[in-house]
């Protein structure tokens, strides 16, 4: 299926007005970058490359599109025929999937023609945006749940297609599972799912419900016991399962103090090695706050997929050079850094992350524990890392994610609002 009506009217008529006038080949260079962390953010998770990358090899203008855009005049003969030729044949490189980012990094970095890279934009931007802001959420949950898994559970609170890149999001950054069957179809990313309120209201009673739940499941199963009295529910939940019983979920109420009572009951019933999940509008704050009760795991749901307050990363597509020359927007509000970047990250002598280096005007320089950041990712349009399926992609991105996050300044970790973890240091060479 084609990906090229994924962008914005605006990009044809630039493009128009550039075949029109022969600036349309002249070779530039667009930079993604953020000019600023969301309000207290100490940093940013880079997700969404390997799907753009599989984006932008169906950005292909079909008959059906051109056929479209003909019919309602939205550009004229010469842009349709371009269009219809048309397939990008530039060069990208970016910072992996999986990495971590700074104000100003160029975590992507897009060269071609001004006509090639132009009607990217707004495809690039979309899938960056929307995933990179879901692990940047979730990577703060994760570090404030621990020890203990995160389960992504929030498809029933945004589009069904983002739901999949959310889930994939997440589990790139540490959660879990998901309960998002397409995510585990697509991704292989590990789904899990158990039951809601309406199950135990359809049936008489919790004996009944969870009778038939343990029938068809199994004793690991979870049950929800939330539905009427927390107290009765659990020990409904032990007679029909037994002292194997996989676990309970709390969905409702003062989740702390319900857990400890949980946890108090559970043991009295001989269940102590049945666990606790909590669920109900957790973010991380509400994870980190329940660090000393006795839970097991948590499922997240609206938070995680709106970015807990911050559904965009604020990413920006700027062009940065043209023929080689650097270009920068200079208004007051918004202003760009000319010229093509080029990043290293320094450590310190324990691997500590200690600045994001940006150099302009040439390769930045890299001293002893430097890493230099971007890697190719497509070359002449075609992509530098050949093979490999969507599975494999993300379960390197994951690894990926994991170390990097090891390098991370303890005060990285904080959720108070704080400045960015490390600075970031432009160079001009």
């Amino acid at each position: 299926m084609s990906t090229a009506l994924l962008t914005d009217h605006y990009e044809l008529t630039m493009l128009a007005a550039a075949l029109r006038d022969g600036t349309a080949r002249r070779p530039c260079v667009f930079e993604v970058f953020a000019r600023h962390l969301p309000a207290g953010r100490r940093y940013g998770v880079v997700a969404g490359t390997t799907r753009l990358l599989d984006a932008i090899e169906e950005f292909h203008f079909g008959d059906a599109e051109i056929s479209g855009l003909r019919d309602k005049a939205i550009v004229d003969s010469d842009t349709l025929e371009y269009l219809a030729a048309h397939r990008f044949s530039g060069d990208i490189e970016g910072y992996a999937e999986g990495e971590v980012y700074f104000p100003g990094s160029p975590i992507l970095t897009v060269c071609g023609s001004f006509a090639e890279a132009v009607l990217l934009e707004t495809l690039v931007l979309s899938v960056l945006n929307h995933d990179t802001a879901i692990a940047s959420a979730a990577a703060r949950m994760v570090c404030a749940a621990g020890d203990r898994p995160c389960i992504e559970m929030g498809s029933r609170r945004t589009h069904e297609q983002a739901a999949v890149a959310a889930a994939r999001a997440a589990y790139l950054a540490g959660f879990s599972a998901t309960s998002n069957l397409a995510a585990g179809a697509r991704y292989d990313v590990p789904t899990t799912g158990t039951s809601a309120h309406a199950f135990t209201l359809l049936h008489d009673d919790e004996d009944a419900a969870f009778a038939a739940q343990v029938a068809a499941l199994g004793a690991e199963t979870t049950l929800l016991v939330d539905t009427y009295d927390v107290s009765d529910g659990i020990r409904a939940a032990v007679s029909a399962a037994g002292p194997g019983l996989g676990s309970i979920r709390l969905d409702s109420g003062d989740l702390g103090s319900l857990a400890v009572q949980a946890r108090e009951l559970l043991d009295s019933l001989g269940a102590t090695a049945t666990g606790i999940v909590v669920t109900s509008d957790l973010n991380e704050y509400a994870i980190a706050a329940l660090a000393a009760a006795p839970v097991d795991g948590y499922g997240v749901g609206t938070s995680l997929v709106t970015g807990s307050g911050a559904p965009t990363a604020g990413l920006v597509y700027k062009l940065v050079e043209v023929d080689g020359h650097p270009v920068a927007k200079t208004s007051t509000g918004k202003p760009s850094k000319g010229g093509r970047k080029s990043a290293v990250r320094r450590h310190d002598a324990r691997g500590v992350m200690t600045a994001e280096v940006v150099a302009t005007g040439g390769t930045a320089e890299a001293h002893e524990g430097d890493r230099a950041l971007q890697v190719p990712l497509l070359v002449g349009g075609r992509r530098a890392e050949s093979g490999g399926s969507p599975q494999e992609h993300l379960e390197r991105a994951r690894d990926h994610h994991r170390h990097v996050m090891t390098t991370l300044p303890a005060t990285a970790r904080k959720l108070s609002r704080g400045e960015p973890a490390i600075d970031t240091e432009f160079v001009q060479l």
